[in-house]
């Protein structure tokens, strides 16, 4: 056994613990999970079946950890994990699985399938065998400051731009504020549009903000490759930046695992409570909303429709929040089939969409999505997780259906603010 292999299921065993054990005890191979997944939708295919995936971390607890599969193991009968089935697992895992949660919905004796996706990557990554295209992001962000490599600079013209759009000062760095705001790298690098919303909204509901440029990137690549060290890393440079300036309140911006990152699996990461709230931008401003600080003017008049970001609704319980704002903004407000806690992927998340070798999966697993969105036939599709949009951009285009706009809930916001 190679020492690289070895290191891989020693990871996948420590993530063995009392839940994993009772999930694969409870499990009942029903199949269930297939008819959630959109890549077995897609294909038929029954290797795509959320559980199957998982068939290298329940056949470890097996040998090892039932009185059957002991007695097996000693006899030499049970079937050992080699570094070929990782090679074969590792498509599996990476290419066909966004970590969308659907699968674990609805689960009959409510396993949670994701969770364990999850700690299967982190046998997968320390044995070497994760996409290069998140080995690699995980590599730039630990080095510099986003998965991109260094976006200081480009930060701080977005600052910049976004100052000069709007006339309204945006300090970075600034102590004793109510809100940091976090940013993706997708949202530095397609332009100013968000940080000139977010600097709206904040001076019409009367709030400090402000950016740190010591934790700015809310992308966490770690948690997409399953590595808990880099999650960790880039959870506290966020964690250690918000302490530094004393703010009341961390903003996860528009995208959805990220939001998974900081308010859901930090604490647990670093081993300690947040001296600061966490909340998604969509939850900051249904509380404006709610407190009358936020009033718009005017109605966007087109057929629109809402995307629910997995991370965001069905992960993350935000479903009403979206639903209240776009009330306010659309006048023409169609939802589509399966819409809020069951609606379908983008099939991008979970670091599918930056894997190359999952390409054409992916554009089979969009399918679903697409004869979702064909079924309202909307103008324009709103979603609240900045992946999501790019990812809704991508495919529309690949299907020639890129006359449907895709739009941001928070610069639509601030865009219908009244005066």
């Amino acid at each position: 056994m190679t020492a690289t292999l070895e290191r891989g299921l020693n990871a996948l065993r420590e993530q063995i613990d009392a839940p994993v054990a009772s999930f694969f005890t409870s499990c009942v191979s029903c199949g269930i999970c297939a008819e959630a997944c959109l890549f077995y939708k897609e294909t038929g295919d029954p290797e795509y079946t959320p559980i199957h995936k998982l068939e290298l971390m329940r056949r470890m607890w097996s040998n090892e950890y039932t009185l059957l599969g002991r007695a097996k193991s000693l006899l030499g009968l049970g079937k050992k994990i080699t570094d070929d089935d990782l090679t074969r697992w590792e498509t599996l895992v990476y290419d066909s699985c966004t970590m969308c949660g659907r699968c674990t919905m609805v689960c009959p004796v409510g396993n949670d399938i994701t969770m364990m996706i999850r700690k299967m990557r982190e046998g997968m990554s320390a044995s070497g065998h994760g996409p290069k295209e998140l080995v690699g992001a995980a590599e730039r962000h630990t080095d510099g400051t986003s998965p991109m490599g260094d976006l200081t600079q480009a930060l701080l013209k977005r600052v910049e731009q976004a100052s000069k759009v709007t006339g309204i000062e945006i300090e970075v760095d600034k102590p004793n504020v109510d809100y940091m705001l976090m940013l993706s790298s997708h949202e530095i690098a397609s332009g100013e549009e968000m940080i000139a919303s977010v600097a709206k909204i904040m001076k019409k509901a009367g709030h400090s903000w402000t950016i740190s440029t010591e934790g700015f990137e809310a992308t966490n690549v770690g948690i997409q490759l399953g590595n808990r060290d880099v999650a960790a890393n880039l959870v506290s440079r966020i964690v250690d930046a918000a302490i530094k300036l004393k703010v009341k309140t961390v903003i996860s911006p528009e995208c959805g695992h990220a939001f998974q990152a900081i308010r859901w699996e930090g604490p647990n990461l670093i081993g300690k409570e947040y001296p600061f709230e966490v909340k998604h931008i969509i939850e900051v401003l249904d509380q404006f909303r709610a407190e009358g600080k936020l009033t718009t003017n005017g109605k966007n008049g087109d057929r629109l429709t809402f995307h629910d970001p997995c991370q965001v609704n069905r992960r993350g319980g935000i479903n009403k929040e979206p639903r209240r704002l776009m009330n306010m903004v659309a006048e023409n407000f169609i939802e589509t089939e399966d819409a809020g806690t069951m609606n379908w992927c983008c099939s991008g998340g979970g670091g599918v969409g930056a894997n190359q070798r999952a390409n054409d999966l992916q554009a089979k697993a969009f399918n679903i999505k697409k004869r979702q969105i064909e079924a309202v036939a909307p103008d324009a599709i709103v979603t609240m997780c900045a992946f999501c949009h790019s990812t809704l951009e991508d495919q529309l285009e690949a299907n020639e259906m890129d006359d449907i706009e895709v739009l941001s809930l928070t610069e639509m916001m601030a865009e219908y603010l009244d005066d």
